[in-house]
């Protein structure tokens, strides 16, 4: 079973490939051959049995890729046919080796004759080592002779000074075309000929690969150029960063105007290959260009004389010192030799880029879809208040989900904004918050709009996905919020999100996307009509204006002519793709941004951004960028794979499975929030993943693997710190009162995995056998331990409210508050006090109101259960009382909770402290 694109369960078909390759490399060692290298039939029979069943389940797919390449693999067949076992084990061994190692794309088996056919080419086998490899596709029915022909006329148009070699994966239709994008990461360009069949030959069905092929079967009686207009969006949409090229054969001219949009180029199919393999190369080199890096590394190969900052640039307090020497040692010359305060001489300055920054900052933003791009050192903590600063001013309510990161909080108290909190869906049985409900949004929109404050409204700020991995339906919360509020704001708080650009999949619920398809909707001319009717229905159902109620249970949308897509993402490269630490990215696709907000983003990113940042950590974003623009969907896709793995390996343990088990979608998500019904979307099928992400109002991000501990009687701080850090070097993501937290990202391997396999069994086997001899007594008390564990305790508090001094008029409604008056209130040591949990109950009971002067915050879960100026309730005295947490901020065991005493709380002193 798979999804419509066609990605199978669990394992792409590009790693049942490599796997099929590696078994039938072992199963040739098996093969013992008998006098004049021919195999003993009887004796072999049910390996060679077993090796034919390999090959044809390779056949299909050999297709696709350019080493070995289809003349090669018949090769492997013809040798199989023959009996000659010698030459058969050679050839598969050195293919397996080739591609276990990736040396085919040092040049090996690219030159072969035996691969295509060819006479030997002139360059030399190893001309291609060193040099970066990739797979051109070419879609188009050509007979062998053509094919052969013009993969001759492009080797013959290689050059030594080629920045890289590549090679031709030819198909001949539509399905193909899709089939070799998805699962072949080499690819990186595609030429499309105006003549290709829309259906495959190949049948992939026993393979688990499933291909939607209606949008082939739609396009199969259009003209050529719009089949391959077709063709072109589809593989666009797939993968975005693919070059694509049409080769026409008529009205060349006439079709370039009418299709150049979808294009890199068109070229007129009898005109020759140089123009085509210039571009191709020219093509890949954009992508591969890392200005800022390449500029940085040149910089320090120059000879200077540093009269300025920085006395470890060039390490020259370094490499002399009689006390430091192991500095160069651990970190090497290099990074002193780049360590510079210079914003000349090839650099260029991060708050006014002009030079390479800013071609790198514009290749970012091509590389993951926003209009503009601006790079951050100091983490997306910083870049979340960049953009609050940037959008807010004081007064303007925002709406924000109460348990996002503590960065958004102080962001908003330093803008000075009326903060709304929306609460999320609890998971009380294990101690986590899930994500906000789009009714629970709508309904705040409306509130604030029955009593004439929406115009106040300025920004949604949501976290994508969450800490636990809760992704929402992010293009249908813009929809419908801008069908009531259609100047709002979105900021999404992307920080463990970065990579899911870069996957099909994934890719569709990003901030950044969304906005990209929000728009073309919006403007669409059907779209248009399609709303107009949309209106006309809505208000026939009403005598008078649509009530509230009707709003809230309707698909909203919003109004082509009044609405404007202004989408900010902050996210966190460090977190989930290559850079160094801190590294992070803020993403802007705004309308209105060089009207509304350019300039007072400017302000922001000056009054965050130092004036000193480290380029290193430039330079391995610029690196970061580089790497998933070539490489991107290949790596995300191998992360989803150990991911996978890793919960087959945990659930379907004998021992393992006893004591833990991976939370699923449906334990995280409650129904009411998955109209699909689907369970575990991914480990039924992709097919139903693509089904879960397309209608869920909330979806789970598989690779982060919550592990429910309970059973263990270990609660989940002791299991991270004990057990899996101290003893194993096991480091997780987070826990919960009764779960542990795993991740997996671009840099997870499958050794990883099984070394994590092989720590929890050890840790689970060691419990098992002390279990297996306790008494009476204590198997008890164990069981106690694990009830106390796996049964919910105080429900996770919502927020109760913002004291009426710090909301705006004498009689407050609506549940805003001003946080930032009742933060700086608290600067005041004469209006502060201390209480211990005893007297706040105290008080409570005597009917007085106690107010916070500060953030409160357990970890677990790690957000704020208090804010300033928030009102304690029994909920929240309750739930922090159930806490067996050693680490509260916010919290001195030894004087209680901060508070603002009665005073403090007269209107006319905080009034004051604004």
């Amino acid at each position: 079973m798979t999804d419509r694109l066609g990605w199978p369960i669990y394992n792409s078909m590009w790693q049942l490939r490599r796997d099929t390759w590696s078994n039938l490399e072992e199963l040739c060692s098996r093969l013992t051959p008998g006098a004049g290298g021919v195999v003993d039939p009887t004796g072999s029979k049910a390996v060679l049995d077993r090796v034919r069943e390999l090959l044809a389940t390779l056949e299909p797919m050999e297709h696709y890729w350019g080493f070995p390449g289809r003349r090669r693999f018949q090769q492997v067949q013809r040798l199989l046919a023959g009996g000659d076992v010698s030459g058969l084990c050679r050839l598969v061994s050195d293919i397996n080796r080739s591609l276990v190692n990736d040396s085919f794309r040092g040049g090996v088996g690219l030159t072969s004759p035996e691969q295509d056919g060819a006479a030997q080419p002139e360059q030399p086998r190893n001309e291609a080592a060193g040099r970066p490899y990739f797979e051109v596709l070419v879609v188009g029915e050509l007979t062998s002779a053509q094919e052969r022909a013009l993969r001759e006329e492009l080797r013959r148009l290689r050059r030594r000074e080629d920045e890289f070699v590549y090679e031709l994966v030819v198909v001949p239709s539509f399905t193909d075309a899709v089939t070799a994008v998805l699962f072949n990461f080499n690819i990186q360009a595609c030429i499309i000929r105006q003549r290709f069949a829309h259906r495959s030959a190949h049948d992939l069905s026993d393979l688990g690969v499933v291909l939607d092929e209606r949008l082939s079967e739609e396009s199969a009686d259009q003209p050529p150029d719009q089949r391959a207009q077709a063709l072109g969006r589809r593989l666009h949409d797939i993968r975005p960063e693919i070059d694509l090229y049409l080769l026409a054969e008529v009205a060349v001219e006439e079709i370039a105007g009418r299709l150049g949009q979808d294009f890199r180029r068109v070229f007129h199919a009898r005109e020759g290959s140089l123009e085509l393999h210039l571009s191709v190369l020219r093509g890949v080199a954009h992508r591969y260009r890392a200005p800022f890096f390449n500029a940085l590394r040149d910089y320090s190969r120059q000879p200077t004389g540093v009269f300025h900052a920085l006395p470890v640039s060039r390490g020259k307090s370094v490499v002399d010192s009689h006390w430091i020497r192991e500095m160069v040692d651990f970190y090497g010359l290099d990074i002193f030799l780049a360590e510079t305060s210079s914003t000349c001489g090839g650099l260029d300055s991060l708050l006014e880029p002009t030079g390479p920054l800013r071609e790198a900052q514009q290749l970012a933003a091509e590389a993951f879809g926003s209009r503009e791009t601006f790079w951050v050192t100091n983490g997306t903590s910083t870049a979340n208040k960049i953009v609050v600063q940037a959008l807010v001013k004081p007064n303007d309510i925002v709406l924000v989900d109460r348990n996002c990161h503590q960065s958004h909080h102080y962001g908003l108290v330093l803008a000075g904004a009326q903060v709304s909190y929306l609460d999320a869906y609890r998971l009380n049985e294990y101690s986590m918050y899930g994500a906000v409900p789009l009714r629970e949004i709508k309904r705040t929109l409306l509130e604030l709009r029955r009593v004439g404050k929406l115009d106040r409204v300025k920004l949604l700020m949501l976290t994508n996905c969450t800490f636990d991995g809760v992704v929402y339906d992010v293009e249908r919360v813009m929809e419908e919020c801008l069908a009531i509020k259609p100047d709002l704001v979105f900021l999404w708080d992307e920080a463990w999100f970065a990579f899911a650009r870069f996957h099909p999949v994934y890719r569709s619920r990003t901030g950044m996307a969304s906005a990209k398809t929000l728009l073309e909707r919006l403007r669409d001319p059907e779209y248009q009509l399609e709303y107009a009717r949309y209106a006309e229905q809505l208000a026939a159902g009403s005598d008078g204006p649509v009530s509230d109620e009707t709003l809230l249970d309707t698909r909203l949308r919003p109004d082509p002519a009044k609405a404007r897509v202004r989408v900010y993402a902050t996210q966190s490269t460090h977190k989930t793709l290559t850079s160094l630490r801190q590294g992070s990215m803020i993403h802007i696709f705004d309308q209105d941004y060089s009207q509304k907000a350019e300039e007072t983003f400017h302000e922001a990113y000056m009054a965050h951004t130092s004036t000193s940042p480290n380029y290193q950590i430039l330079a391995s974003l610029d690196l970061g960028r580089r790497q998933v623009a070539l490489e991107g969907l290949e790596l995300v896709q191998k992360q989803v794979e150990c991911a996978m793995s890793l919960r087959d390996a945990i659930d379907n343990h004998p021992l393992l499975s006893r004591y833990v088990r991976c939370l699923t979608t449906a334990d995280l998500i409650p129904r009411e929030y998955r109209p699909s019904g689907i369970d575990q979307p991914l480990r039924s099928g992709l097919t139903n993943m693509m089904t879960a992400w397309h209608s869920d109002e909330f979806v789970l991000d598989p690779c982060r693997i919550t592990l429910s501990i309970g059973a263990t009687g270990i609660d989940g701080d002791t299991f991270k710190r004990t057990h899996l850090m101290d003893k194993h070097g096991v480091q997780v993501n987070k826990t919960s009162r009764n779960t542990v937290l795993f991740m997996t990202h671009i840099g997870t391997t499958r050794s990883s995995v099984a070394y994590l396999i092989e720590v929890l069994v050890e840790i689970v086997r060691e419990l098992d056998e002390r279990f297996a001899d306790q008494s009476p007594r204590e198997k008890a008390a164990r069981a106690a331990t694990v009830e106390a564990l796996t049964v919910p305790t105080a429900p996770l508090p919502n927020f109760s409210a913002f004291h009426d001094t710090f909301r705006a008029g004498e009689n407050p409604v609506t549940p805003e508050g001003d946080m930032r008056r009742a933060f700086f209130t608290a600067y005041d040591e004469h209006l502060c006090e201390y209480l211990t949990p005893a007297e706040v109950t105290a008080r409570m009971a005597g009917g007085e109101q106690v107010v916070s002067a500060t953030f409160v915050t357990p970890y677990p879960p790690g957000f704020p259960v208090l804010v300033p100026g928030q009102c304690f309730s029994s909920e929240i005295l309750e739930f922090m009382s159930s806490l067996d947490t050693p680490e509260v901020h916010g919290y001195r065991p030894e004087l209680g909770y901060r508070v603002l005493t009665a005073e403090a709380l007269k209107p006319d002193t905080a009034a004051t402290q604004h």
